[in-house]
């Protein structure tokens, strides 16, 4: 695409981004003021190279893997602000002070349909990260976007992703097929046991996040033994494993998350299609996708797996060009740009309206840490 007509697409989104990243109004201080400029330049940045370069995968890693770390950052640094600590007490969890996380929607919908309880210890509504505003978000996303909610707004998806990349080739290179159901029966025994117990059990249990966001205050043996797990889970799934294989193992093995918004590819608008007169099966779509959602049986269909979360990896890693962005429900031999644009720009948005708190957050107080030595604002 040439410069001029990249630079044209990309002035909506840029007066799109501005204001949802300045929300209207030039800061005063300086910190934010800069923390805004940078972030503004970065992520128009990304997307122009995505117009001009024809890449989608190659420049989203590059914004979400920024994302995760910022989040993780911009997190930890407000919980110790707020509390002191990463901990929560158990006076707070009573108070249900903790901020939801999309990871617990499915464990929270399925118990609320069957008991009328929402069994999560947050806030409904009025507060940071509050049951209701997150539900509204997770709603709105999966209409636009489905399991691409797990490509492109996972505030923790990024971190397996940036240790997938450490490699160039993977030294495991084959995982068993049977492994790419454990999430569903992760989903299933968390959903069923949370149903039971009224309690989401793979926040309590199995959440390896929790290693880099909150976790509950050590004052027993049990909470110990969580507290274990949780730092093995991340240690095995979300840096050994991704280093080791090049794929988003917690992602694509691991979350009942994503095995949950799975399904909702199936009433979402775009898919990822592959023109069987132009492939040559090489099978590098396969090898390249991270979360195991192309097989040899898949590709004699012309698509993904249900799995699929639309990073566009397998796009942009195909010699012939074979594999494309479509809108289902229109033709198979329209334009491939006109389909991807289609996409990049609500799945680009969706991004940014959920990372760009986070990134200037982050930018804010590694400044601040910069100048005064400590990142508490």
């Amino acid at each position: 695409m040439s410069v001029t007509k990249a630079l044209l697409l990309a002035l909506p989104m840029m007066l799109l981004t501005f204001m949802m990243l300045s929300a209207g109004k030039i800061p005063a201080d300086p910190k934010r003021l800069i923390a805004l400029v940078i972030t503004f330049i970065f992520v128009n940045t990304i997307f122009f190279l995505m117009l001009y370069r024809e890449k989608t995968d190659k420049y989203r890693a590059v914004l979400f893997i920024t994302y995760a770390v910022c989040f993780v950052i911009s997190f930890i640094s407000e919980l110790i602000e707020i509390r002191g600590s990463m901990a929560i007490s158990q006076e707070n969890l009573l108070l249900c002070k903790t901020p939801f996380c999309h990871i617990v929607i499915p464990l929270t919908i399925i118990p609320l349909a069957l008991s009328k309880t929402i069994i999560f210890p947050g806030t409904m509504i009025g507060s940071f990260a509050s049951i209701a505003s997150m539900l509204i978000i997770w709603i709105g996303a999966t209409l636009a976007l489905g399991r691409g909610f797990c490509g492109w707004g996972c505030f923790f998806g990024g971190l397996d992703d940036g240790f997938s990349r450490i490699f160039r080739k993977p030294i495991i290179k084959h995982v068993n097929p049977k492994w790419h159901y454990l999430p569903f029966a992760v989903l299933l025994v968390t959903a069923l046991t949370s149903a039971m117990l009224l309690t989401p059990t793979y926040c309590e249990w199995l959440c390896p996040y929790k290693t880099v966001t909150e976790y509950v205050e050590v004052t027993s043996t049990k909470i110990f033994i969580q507290t274990i797990i949780f730092v093995a889970l991340f240690l095995g799934l979300v840096i050994a494993l991704p280093i080791l294989t090049r794929k988003r193992t917690q992602c694509g093995l691991f979350c009942p998350f994503g095995a949950f918004q799975s399904f909702t590819n199936k009433i979402n608008p775009f898919e990822i299609r592959i023109n069987q007169e132009v492939c040559v099966k090489c099978k590098r779509c396969i090898q390249v996708c991270p979360i195991f959602s192309m097989t040899e049986e898949t590709m004699e269909k012309g698509k993904t797996r249900f799995t699929c979360i639309k990073c566009g990896k397998c796009v942009d890693n195909c010699p012939k060009g074979a594999l494309y962005f479509h809108v289902k429900g229109t033709s198979l031999t329209g334009s491939a740009a006109t389909y991807r644009l289609l996409f990049l720009y609500p799945a680009f948005l969706f991004l940014i309206t959920i990372a760009g708190g986070n990134i200037q957050d982050a930018i804010i107080r590694i400044i601040k840490l910069i100048t005064t030595g400590s990142m508490i604002l």
